[in-house]
């Protein structure tokens, strides 16, 4: 698998995701089986550039390659201004926000608004290549099915943008209108796969090896892209690798190691984020990791009250080290999506 000129480890991708996607996350991911992961969207308004929350998104320090940065906006010019900006701090792969879907971004028509204004989007991917290419820095495109269910453009917009220099498109079996709700279809995942000859990644609804496999083989991708389901599960790159590769499903992995997973990611995040925001930002991925967890939901309660990055560390740890078998495996997830059929 391959992005440009870029080889990756494996055909398994960590969505990029506002708010969860820091570089410790991805480091996370890619450690526990994950052969690529997206940054948090990077603005490409420059007088936000110097802002911690930027700052803190452009931060690279350590990251195992490919480093894969996404910008979003609306100007094609400053698009391309944002390509080179995060080029100069580290980013071997770009890539462009077509798909999010969130109120805040689509109000400005920006990520999946985009798609709503094809002369604008193909100009902002024109401008972005234009920024990378003498880089040999390879550009990608995230977007969905289209802007609603009666304006699917997806296949049309991909192959405009394979056309102007894209090395990859990843598609969200969702239009905008649906956001996160219903279900992902992938019936346009396939038609753009038919429709170009560069890499086309799978994404929506990924949420177990079985269904990795089940959506591999309806859309015929290059790869696959996980978000939420990695959320607090972050070994589900691992056990879809395994699946994949000897038609078996891996156990769970003890409940010893993602202990040592967890901690070892709280430290790593409260170094990037700092003490105020770590502590606060750390809370939802000890939520997502403690799901299924006998005690689980009471200590969640508990440890959201803890306002310092040591006593939460400590908590964290004194949680686990309280549980009665050490030994135990994680509880499998109930699968949240139902089979293609």
């Amino acid at each position: 698998m391959r992005i440009g000129h870029i080889k990756l480890a494996n055909r398994l991708f960590a969505a990029p995701m506002a708010g969860v996607t820091d570089r410790p996350f991805r480091q996370l991911c890619k450690r526990l089986g994950a052969g690529y992961a997206v940054s948090e969207m990077v603005t490409s308004r420059k007088d936000l550039w110097a802002s911690l929350k930027t700052s803190r998104r452009a931060d690279h320090e350590g990251e195992t390659d490919p480093i894969a940065v996404q910008i979003a906006g609306t100007d094609a010019a400053m698009m391309g201004e944002a390509a080179a900006y995060n080029v100069d701090r580290g980013a071997q792969i770009i890539d462009i926000n077509m798909g999010c879907p969130a109120k805040k971004v689509c109000s400005k028509w920006a990520g999946s608004a985009l798609m709503k204004d094809e002369t604008l989007a193909l100009e902002i991917v024109e401008a972005v290549v234009a920024a990378c290419a003498p880089r040999n820095v390879p550009v990608t495109l995230k977007m969905r099915t289209g802007w609603c269910a009666s304006e699917k453009n997806a296949v049309r917009l991909a192959r405009a943008a394979e056309s102007a220099g894209i090395a990859m498109v990843a598609v969200h079996g969702r239009t905008r209108e649906q956001g996160y709700t219903g279900q992902a279809e992938y019936d346009t995942v396939a038609a753009v796969k038919r429709a170009l000859g560069i890499p086309v990644v799978a994404n929506g609804d990924i949420d177990s090896p079985q269904k990795a496999r089940e959506v591999f083989a309806a859309t015929g991708a290059d790869a696959i892209m996980i978000g939420r389901a990695a959320q607090g599960r972050p070994w589900i790159f691992g056990e879809i690798a395994h699946f994949l590769e000897t038609g078996e499903e891996a156990p769970p992995p003890r409940v010893a190691d993602v202990r040592r997973w967890l901690v070892e990611h709280l430290g790593d995040h409260y170094s990037l984020h700092g003490e105020f925001a770590g502590v606060r930002s750390a809370r939802k991925h000890i939520g997502w990791t403690l799901r299924g967890l006998p005690g689980g939901d009471a200590f969640r309660d508990e440890m959201n009250a803890i306002d310092s990055c040591d006593a939460q560390l400590k908590a964290v740890g004194d949680w686990f080290d309280a549980l009665a078998d050490k030994e135990a495996l994680m509880p499998r997830p109930v699968a949240r999506t139902s089979a293609i059929h």
